[in-house]
């Protein structure tokens, strides 16, 4: 894993190998933080990392300038894993919780102006997904970002803004104003 923007950038992480993740290639990070660069204020932008895996996109966020990132995963390596690096990088605004997705965010207080969701590949309650972050963890006129197959389709959800393509992966991004 590698830091590809801001203050951490080009630091280099080697996660664990038992940690049951699929990270966000270098390649598909650089093109999902250029989008997100042109439309966020980092310096005062909250951000929920949901499916968390090795923390890579909450670090990202991180070292771009955000205030406070909250990551969220159900296994025990990834929330050791991403603490230990949360040490490592000298962060304290990062706050990592352990449980289900789906669960947390319905319980959460906090609204984000950044959603990013990286379920795993065989994840089937994408619908319940979309509408719980647009309808409990986004604040008005934010950015929700889910990674998919890119043979996944949202377009037709009527929160959807655009989708990108990075090799395997699609980035659709949503908001929740109509």
């Amino acid at each position: 894993m590698r830091i590809v923007g801001g203050l951490h950038r080009g630091r280099k992480f080697r996660a664990p190998s038992n940690i049951p993740a699929r990270p966000t290639t270098d390649f598909a990070k650089e093109g999902l933080f250029n989008i997100l660069d042109s439309q966020i204020d980092w310096d005062y932008c909250r951000v929920l990392d949901l499916f968390a895996g090795i923390g890579s996109i909450s670090i990202e966020c991180i070292s771009r300038g955000a205030e406070h990132v909250v990551a969220v995963d159900k296994d025990h390596r990834s929330i050791t894993w991403i603490k230990r690096l949360a040490i490592e990088v000298g962060v304290s605004n990062l706050e990592v919780l352990k449980g289900d997705a789906l669960n947390v965010i319905s319980s959460l207080e906090m609204k984000s102006d950044l959603v990013f969701a990286d379920p795993p590949y065989e994840f089937k309650d994408y619908e319940r997904l979309i509408s719980l972050v647009l309808s409990s963890a986004l604040k008005q006129d934010a950015i929700f970002v889910l990674e998919h197959r890119k043979t996944g389709d949202f377009k037709d959800h009527p929160n959807f803004v655009k989708d990108r393509s990075y090799g395997e992966v699609k980035f659709s991004f949503f908001n929740n104003t109509l």
